[in-house]
C-alpha cells in the first residue's frame, strides 16, 4: 500500500476535481449491486466495518459491481465538480481483497450535459494498468485537455474504494463581468493552495477554497502547536489575477485552536516556479496588516485592506499557529 507521503503527492499540489463538495457525482454505472458508486467519491478515507452486512452481502465502503458472468466489463461515469486539466489520479482499492478489479483504465470527455450522449468523444487519459488489492494506485497524467467527465473502466468487475481525480480547475473568464466581485480564491473559480508551512491532524490546505463553511475541524487547514518563534503560513494562487476588495478568514469550529492574529501579503507573479514562491512570498507587499481573529467566526476585513491593484497570489500568515476553515478573497478580475 502507498505510504502517506506517496498518497499525498497529488493532493498537496492539485485539486480533487471529483470532490462531491464541488458538485462531483456519478451519473452512470453499469452495475452497483454490492455498493453504490457515490461512495467511491466520499472525501474521507475508506473504512472497513467487520460484521456489517446489508441485503446484498458484505457492506463495503466504495463502488462494487457483481461478479460478471458475460463478456465485457463494468464502468462508471463521473461528472467532475469543475471541468479541469487532469494531472494525476488515485484508484484506491483499500479493504477490497479478492474482490478488487485486476485492471482499470480512465477516459475523459467534455460535455455540457449531466450524462454524455452516445456521440461523446472520449479520450484515453490513463491506459489500462494493473491493480493490487487493498492499495492506492497513483498515476501521473500527461494530457492538457480540459475534461468535465471521466469514465473509470474496471476489468472485468469488482470494487474500488475511492477515486480521486487531481488537477487544475478551468474557468471561462471571458464570460464573467469584470464589474462583478468574485471569490478569487475559491476552488470552483480555479483558486488553489500551493504551499504551506505545516498541516497536521488530517487537515488539508486545499479545504480553504471549498464551497460553504467547514462541517467540522477536519474540514479546514490546521497546523500543529508551534513551539519555536515565528508563525505559520499558506500560499494561495488566485483563479485569475484581480484586485482584492474584501477578505474573509473563517475559523468555523476552531475554538481553543484558532489563530490569535493574521496578516496577508500579496504579489503579482510573472515568472518563477511553484517551488520558488515560498522565498518570493517573504517580500510581497502587505495587503492586510496584522489583525485579531475570533474563534468559530467569519472575520471580514474591507477598510483594513491596502489598495495594491491586481495580484495573482497571496500569503496568509497566521500568528502563531492554529486552524482556518476557509479563506475568501473577494475582488474584481483584471482584464
Amino acid at each position: 500500500m502507498a505510504s502517506d507521503t506517496e498518497h499525498n503527492r497529488f493532493s498537496l499540489k492539485y485539486v480533487n476535481l471529483a470532490h462531491p463538495r464541488l458538485g462531483a457525482k456519478p451519473v452512470f454505472a453499469t452495475d452497483e449491486f454490492f455498493a453504490p458508486a457515490e461512495r467511491m467519491l466520499a472525501p474521507a478515507p475508506a473504512v472497513f466495518i467487520p460484521g456489517k452486512f446489508d441485503d446484498h452481502g458484505k457492506w463495503m465502503d466504495g463502488w462494487e459491481s457483481r461478479r460478471k458472468r458475460v463478456e465485457g466489463y463494468d464502468y462508471c461515469i463521473v461528472r467532475l465538480g469543475k471541468p479541469g486539466i487532469v494531472r494525476g489520479v488515485d484508484i484506491d482499492t483499500s479493504h477490497f481483497k479478492g474482490n478488487h478489479p485486476p485492471a482499470a483504465s480512465i477516459d475523459g470527455c467534455y460535455c455540457d450535459d449531466d450524462l454524455p450522449g452516445d456521440d461523446a468523444e472520449w479520450t484515453i487519459i490513463l491506459d489500462s494498468v494493473g491493480l493490487e488489492q487493498d492499495s492506492h494506485h497513483l498515476h501521473d497524467i500527461v494530457d492538457d485537455g480540459v475534461y468535465s467527465h471521466v469514465r473509470l473502466n474496471i476489468y472485468p468487475d469488482g470494487g474500488v474504494a475511492r477515486l480521486r481525480i487531481y488537477g487544475v480547475p478551468q474557468c471561462n473568464w471571458d464570460e464573467r463581468d469584470p464589474a462583478d466581485p468574485v471569490d478569487l480564491a475559491a476552488l470552483e473559480n480555479g483558486g488553489r493552495a500551493i504551499a504551506c508551512s505545516d498541516q497536521a491532524f488530517g487537515s488539508s490546505m486545499m479545504s480553504l477554497g471549498l464551497p460553504g463553511r467547514g462541517v467540522d475541524m477536519g474540514d479546514g487547514w490546521e497546523t500543529r502547536r508551534r513551539r519555536v518563534p515565528g508563525n505559520e503560513w499558506v500560499i494561495l494562487e488566485l483563479g485569475h489575477a484581480g484586485t482584492i476588495r474584501a477578505v474573509e478568514l473563517d475559523t468555523a469550529h476552531y475554538k481553543g485552536n484558532y489563530p490569535d492574529r493574521a496578516s496577508i501579503q500579496a504579489g503579482y507573479l510573472r515568472g518563477g516556479t511553484e517551488e520558488s514562491l515560498v522565498t518570493q512570498s517573504m517580500f510581497w507587499r502587505t495587503l492586510l496588516p496584522e489583525q485579531k481573529l475570533a474563534m468559530d467566526a467569519v472575520c471580514r476585513f474591507e477598510s483594513e485592506l491596502e489598495d495594491l491593484g491586481p495580484v495573482t497570489h497571496v500569503r496568509v500568515n497566521i500568528i502563531p499557529d492554529g486552524g482556518l476553515s476557509r479563506v475568501r478573497l473577494y475582488g474584481l478580475i483584471e482584464r
